[in-house]
């Protein structure tokens, strides 16, 4: 049961003035992400690197990053670089079961490529020529040791964006002419789906419905406030739709409980690319309850220990501290809707005028341990089915998450 995992949505847009692109991250339940910044660095003739389940020749340099990571790989499911290239990596669901043996995760082509290039166009190179020399392929889920997908990748610079669907070794790209594009797990170049796609898992995946919104979200944002909400849309009436087949997966900010595919989104990503790359990170989970924090790739913050998180409740790490307040806000969606014009009007004042990054982290653990008190003194009740209650406290006893 739930053993499909990974889905996600990804958005850009081309203004008249530059490049917006935003993305929802979706994994298992207790996958923590965390942000990490690494530096540029110069590598000996002959090195090599260790990814996730391969190791591939290394470069002569690799520029400095700012990635959003699943505890437990070297790859990241979002990142940018120094060079002002951004990318999202999203499980696709292909007829390729047979040519998945590569050495290279999704999210480690990602990582390789941003270390790598130096625009939109060069990231997609990178990813192709590792693809085709390595293949993509190994365990894609910590809980779910058998589970394997192939990638689609949406890559975005200051001057426009691309998208590199693949399947197997095999794989298309399109650049995007605007106004918006999105992907969301589904093969979306006509002649590459037609080929390769997968359309049972693709269904079970909800692919279609979500980039339905997710494209129209894209064409019509102007800034990052409009992505912001984007990808907190939850569908038709605002609260999350439950499904027994997989949970809140019809709209871009997924909650887990589903029987077939249980997933939610468990980091979310805004780029403006239009004035010198600013990027917008919850670092937590569900964006529907996380506040979205200003940061740079030249900037790192200390705001997480050096090491990993695991899949087990940590409160030294900010991604399982939020856990608390989201799955407490999901028992009842309309007590916690009460809370969140605060975290809209905080969102607005800093679009306008950012403000440091620590300064901001800062101040959204503080507004989160207030929305926590206030839903734990407001006695919050369960509006959520029975059988999905099931499936959330089973998630919430693997992990050893602390009653609200």
């Amino acid at each position: 049961m739930g053993e499909d995992v990974s889905v996600c949505d990804t958005m850009v847009t081309l203004t008249d003035d530059g490049v917006l692109f935003a993305k929802n991250s979706d994994r298992d339940a207790n996958e923590a992400q965390v942000l990490r910044w690494y530096a540029a660095a110069e590598h000996a003739p002959g090195a090599s690197v260790a990814c996730t389940w391969g190791t591939v020749p290394q470069v002569e340099r690799t520029h400095a990053l700012l990635l959003s990571q699943p505890w437990w790989m070297w790859g990241a499911e979002m990142g940018a670089n120094e060079r002002g290239v951004v990318i999202g990596n999203e499980a696709v669901f292909t007829r390729a079961v047979g040519d998945r043996s590569g050495a290279l995760l999704g999210m480690d082509l990602l990582r390789l490529a941003l270390e790598r290039a130096a625009t939109a166009a060069d990231a997609v190179q990178v990813l192709v020529r590792l693809l085709e020399e390595h293949g993509q392929g190994g365990q894609a889920s910590f809980e779910h040791p058998r589970f394997r997908y192939d990638n689609s990748f949406l890559v975005a610079d200051p001057t426009g964006a691309f998208v590199l669907e693949t399947a197997g070794r095999h794989w298309a790209v399109e650049e995007v002419r605007g106004p918006g594009r999105s992907i969301s797990n589904g093969l979306t170049i006509p002649d590459f789906a037609r080929a390769h796609a997968d359309p049972v898992r693709g269904r079970v995946a909800s692919c279609k419905p979500r980039r339905a919104r997710t494209q129209r979200s894209a064409a019509a944002a102007r800034q990052v406030t409009d992505l912001f909400g984007a990808l907190r849309d939850h569908g038709p009436g605002g609260a999350p739709r439950w499904s027994p087949v997989n949970g809140a997966l019809s709209a871009p900010c997924a909650h887990a409980g589903g029987l077939v595919t249980s997933t939610q989104s468990t980091a979310s990503w805004v780029s403006d690319l239009r004035d010198g790359g600013r990027h917008w990170v919850t670092g937590t989970s569900a964006p529907c309850t996380s506040v979205f924090k200003p940061v740079a790739v030249g900037q790192p913050l200390e705001i997480d220990p050096a090491t990993m998180p695991t899949n087990r409740y940590d409160p030294a790490y900010r991604w399982w501290r939020h856990e608390r307040l989201h799955r407490l806000a999901m028992r009842d969606y309309t007590a916690w809707s009460r809370l969140a014009a605060a975290r809209d009007a905080c969102e607005a004042e800093w679009a306008a005028a950012p403000p440091p990054g620590a300064e901001a982290f800062a101040t959204a653990d503080e507004l989160e341990t207030a929305w926590f008190d206030a839903l734990v003194g407001a006695g919050p009740r369960e509006t959520r089915p029975r059988w999905l209650r099931a499936l959330v406290d089973r998630d919430a006893r693997r992990a050893g998450l602390p009653a609200a």
